[in-house]
């Protein structure tokens, strides 16, 4: 049994509404405030580039450096598992919406990147926190790393190409083509280069190798400035998911196939593939518990802040991300359900 000792299953149940339940409610309270005309869609632009630029880069190097060696190093299979289930989720679900559903490089990246990254960086302390006790800070730590150092730098990289590719098609005159055909090689190879050197550039993904570079070397940094860090950085999912209402209020929900099905490989498959998987091998709680909880948590919205930064499919990413929270009310109760 894996609860905290004196809890109950119902306690269970009620701690995971209570984690969720503030998710929908600011998501609502965004896009009332839209509805009300306190906020447009220019507004979400600039929570956007607050939140990619300043907030989410703080809380995930505050979030990274406060994790030790000896945390990352006490459960080896649940990292590696971790790691499987969200990097390799992430390259089938893009891999399947570039070349059999014909998606955009852009449009596959942000729907793997819904599919297989949970929101642990932004709530996982507040809903792993309370149903794991102790045990929740080694899968806490281990998947905002797997997410943070790897999915979001793909993605973030995949977007740039993709608009940069865009770009040029739309500005390259028809009679030059073979002209520029011939050079294509290493052109590319430069537009590449130059796309991975900005991506590394962005906040968001140097800041927790950083953090990564520091916890690895060993050096501590003093408490107090790791807490001045976090203050802007704990605004982080709430501002993204603020700004998510705003841009769904702006649009339209949209409920067509796509979006349904990259929430029900979020919310459903994912975590019931690490489960069936982790039980297969022969693997029990507490390791079972932590990884399909970890990835049975909804999916990041900074999903909508990557669609509002490139202008990519931003009715779908702002609905996507509604429905995944909404539908984990009940999918993370019946995970609980079957690994109690």
């Amino acid at each position: 049994m894996f609860w905290p000792e004196g809890e109950t299953e119902t306690t269970m149940l009620d701690t995971i509404l209570s984690a969720l339940l503030p998710m929908v409610v600011t998501f609502l309270l965004g896009y009332m405030a839209a509805w009300r005309h306190d906020f447009g869609s220019k507004d979400a632009s600039t929570l956007n580039r607050m939140v990619l630029r300043y907030a989410v880069p703080l809380a995930l190097f505050a979030g990274t450096v406060m994790t030790s060696r000896a945390v990352l190093g006490q459960d080896v299979p649940l990292i590696i598992t971790l790691c499987v289930a969200i990097i390799g989720f992430y390259c089938v679900v893009f891999l399947i919406s570039r070349f059999i559903f014909r998606m955009q490089m852009s449009t596959s990246a942000l729907a793997a990147l819904t599919a297989s990254a949970p929101a642990v960086p932004f709530v996982g302390p507040a809903v792993l926190g309370d149903l794991l006790g102790r045990l929740s800070a080694i899968p806490i730590a281990a998947a905002s790393l797997v997410i943070n150092l790897t999915v979001v730098p793909i993605t973030i990289l995949l977007l740039s190409l993709d608009s940069t590719e865009r770009g040029q098609q739309n500005n390259t005159p028809a009679r030059g083509e073979q002209e520029n055909s011939s050079s294509s090689p290493r052109s590319n190879a430069a537009i590449f280069a130059g796309k991975i050197a900005e991506t590394l550039k962005e906040p968001m993904v140097w800041a927790p190798i950083l953090a990564f570079i520091v916890v690895l070397s060993g050096f501590s940094i003093p408490q107090l400035f790791v807490h001045s860090l976090s203050l802007l950085g704990h605004a982080s999912g709430g501002v993204a998911l603020f700004a998510c209402g705003i841009v769904l209020a702006s649009g339209k929900i949209k409920v067509n196939r796509n979006v349904l099905l990259f929430v029900f490989l979020k919310n459903t498959m994912q975590p019931a593939l690490v489960l069936g998987g982790l039980r297969w091998i022969g693997y029990g709680n507490p390791v079972v518990s932590e990884a399909v909880l970890t990835t049975a948590i909804p999916t990041m919205p900074i999903v909508i802040m990557f669609a509002l930064r490139y202008g990519i499919a931003q009715d779908e990413a702002a609905s996507s991300v509604f429905l995944s929270i909404m539908g984990s009310l009940v999918t993370m109760g019946i995970f609980i359900a079957l690994t109690h």
